[in-house]
């Protein structure tokens, strides 16, 4: 099991925006409305990230900022008026769609990873990518805001003082472990939490409780998030259909996988889909409007 390859399953841009911004003297941005998730790096300066319901945090050269709030955030200069100029590059993934719940719920408002000066051929490659008008501009920012995504989420998993989410840290568990471990390689089984207790080896009733205290839900309706995650991502593929997709993870008829996926998504299965469609289709005017 890849734990951080599972959370960012289906996470995939798609008209990702992308700005590069060169600032001098006393300067202020205020994100009004925040995109479903956003990075900030610094390719020269430092910068100061303010986001609702976190401590401002101060980025130099390298750092990266993950702000995963749709409330306003403001980036701003630090240091006196000696102290030159900054360049940010802002990466945003504009739709829900893109972003899994999964994942949102798993990071605090704001996070910050630093850099350091190893990074900065790396950024200033993507700088200059945003800054070009090269034929696949679209397509290549897409990529490579999944792979900043990827790379700053697994130096953060690294981090002394990082939070992630209970159920990453409950993989380490003798006893949650292993049935973690087993409804992500196999979502598709007929699990009951009898037979998770047995992949653990301890009782029905000493599994359920060290599962609940640690992960924060019993064991069925962690499988069932799970199993509506992966369903989200089949859906998005081309020629999908809920009942395809309904017994790949897990549910004998699309009836019982559609009431499932309503309740733990807000939406039905071809609701869920058809939004897919909308925002790929926005995204594809904003483009051309662009």
């Amino acid at each position: 099991m890849d734990a951080l390859g599972d959370l960012l399953r289906g996470i995939r841009a798609d008209g990702a925006r992308f700005d590069r911004a060169v600032l001098t003297g006393p300067w202020e941005v205020t994100c009004a409305e925040g995109a479903a998730l956003e990075l900030i790096t610094v390719v020269r300066g430092s910068a100061l990230i303010t986001a609702e319901s976190d401590e401002p945090r101060t980025l130099h050269e390298g750092d990266t900022a993950i702000v995963s709030t749709t409330a306003p955030y403001t980036a701003a200069r630090t240091g006196g008026p000696g102290s030159g100029g900054c360049e940010l590059v802002f990466g945003a993934y504009q739709f829900d769609g893109c972003v899994g719940r999964r994942l949102i719920s798993a990071l605090p408002p704001l996070l910050v990873v630093p850099g350091g000066a190893e990074c900065l051929p790396i950024i200033e490659l993507i700088a200059a990518e945003v800054a070009a008008d090269r034929p696949g501009r679209q397509y290549v920012m897409d990529r490579m805001l999944d792979w900043m995504l990827a790379c700053t989420l697994r130096d953060w998993f690294d981090l002394p003082g990082s939070r992630p989410p209970a159920w990453y840290r409950a993989l380490g568990d003798d006893v949650v472990g292993p049935a973690l471990r087993a409804m992500h390689d196999e979502p598709a089984r007929s699990w009951t939490v009898a037979a998770l207790a047995a992949r653990s080896q301890v009782s029905r009733a000493a599994f359920a409780r060290s599962f609940t205290d640690l992960v924060g839900r019993p064991p069925m309706a962690y499988l069932t998030e799970w199993r509506m995650t992966l369903a989200a991502e089949l859906l998005a593929e081309p020629g999908a259909t809920v009942a395809a997709v309904a017994g790949q993870v897990g549910y004998a008829d699309g009836f019982g996988f559609s009431d499932a996926f309503k309740r733990i998504r807000g939406i039905a299965p071809s609701g869920y889909r058809a939004s897919l469609t909308g925002n790929r289709t926005a995204a594809g005017s904003l483009r051309a409007a662009g």
